[in-house]
C-alpha cells in the first residue's frame, strides 16, 4: 500500500515537472516565472530572452501590459540568464510578482541595439511576443540602461507609434529625431558624474526634444551618481505607477 502511494506521488510530481517544462518550450512561459527562451528571425539569426508572464485569476482574459528591457554591454558576454544582472528582469528572477508580461532579449557582444540589425531582430520579437501573447498594444513600455538606453531611443524613434511610454537610463539619441519623439511620453534618467555615457546625451534630447513641442518629457538628474545609475532609477516606484499609467492615445 505504501509503495503504491509512493508511485503515484512520484508520478504526480512528475507530470507536474513535465507540464511547467512543456509550458516553458511552447514559448508560452510559465505565470510567475522568468524563463529563458529562443526566437528564430526571419534573417534566421538567433535571439536568446528572457520571458516573465504575470501571474493571473484562472479563465482571466483581460489583456496584459508589456515591459520591453534593453539590457547595457555588460550583459552581452554571458549565458542569457546574465540579462537578470538588472532592472525589472533582476526583480523577476529574484521573485518578485510583476504585473505585466516582461519580455529582456540579449544582444550578441559583436553588435550593438541601435544598430539597424539588431533593431529589425527587436521588432520581430517584439511582434512575434504581441501575436502569441495577450497583449495590450495600447500599454507596450520601452526601457534599457547605457547601450539600451541607445537602443530605446532609436526604437522609440522608428516607431513612435507603439509605445506608450519609453524610460531611457544613461544612453543617448539623435536630437534629430525629436519631432518623432515628442507626443510620446518619455521619462529620461541620467547620473550627472557619468564617465561612460556623457550626462549631455541625455541633456540634449530633453532639450531638443521639448525644442520641437513635446510637453510629455521628463528629466531625472541623479546628483553625484556615475554610470551606474539603472539601479537608483528601477529602484523609484513612481517609475512603474508613471509608465503603466500611460496608454496610447485612441486617434
Amino acid at each position: 500500500m505504501m509503495l503504491r502511494m509512493m508511485m503515484a506521488l512520484c508520478l504526480t510530481v512528475l507530470i507536474g515537472i513535465s507540464g511547467v517544462q512543456a509550458q516553458e518550450n511552447s514559448g508560452k512561459g510559465v505565470p510567475g516565472k522568468q524563463v529563458e527562451l529562443k526566437f528564430t528571425t526571419s534573417d534566421s539569426a538567433t535571439v536568446d530572452y528572457l520571458l516573465y508572464m504575470p501571474k493571473t485569476d484562472e479563465g482571466d482574459q483581460g489583456k496584459l501590459p508589456l515591459v520591453f528591457f534593453l539590457h547595457g554591454r555588460g550583459e552581452s558576454y554571458g549565458p542569457p540568464s546574465l540579462v537578470a544582472k538588472w532592472g525589472p528582469p533582476r526583480f523577476a528572477a529574484r521573485g518578485d510578482e510583476l504585473p505585466y508580461i516582461l519580455v529582456s532579449p540579449q544582444c550578441p557582444g559583436d553588435d550593438s541595439w541601435s544598430k539597424p540589425t539588431q533593431q529589425a531582430r527587436l521588432v520581430e520579437l517584439l511582434d512575434m511576443i504581441v501575436s502569441t501573447h495577450n497583449v495590450d498594444t495600447n500599454r507596450i513600455y520601452l526601457t534599457g540602461l547605457s547601450m539600451g538606453g541607445y537602443g530605446s531611443w532609436r526604437m522609440a524613434a522608428d516607431h513612435p507609434d507603439r509605445f506608450a511610454a519609453v524610460v531611457p537610463v544613461c544612453g543617448g539619441g539623435d536630437p534629430a529625431d525629436a519631432d518623432k519623439l515628442k507626443n510620446i511620453p518619455i521619462w529620461v534618467f541620467h547620473g550627472d558624474q557619468d564617465r561612460a555615457v556623457p550626462f549631455e546625451r541625455s541633456v540634449e534630447m530633453v532639450d531638443a526634444i521639448k525644442k520641437a513641442g513635446g510637453e510629455s518629457i521628463r528629466f531625472t538628474s541623479l546628483e553625484h551618481i556615475g554610470h551606474n545609475c539603472w539601479s537608483a532609477t528601477y529602484a523609484t516606484p513612481e517609475l512603474y505607477s508613471w509608465m503603466l499609467g500611460k496608454e496610447l492615445k485612441k486617434e
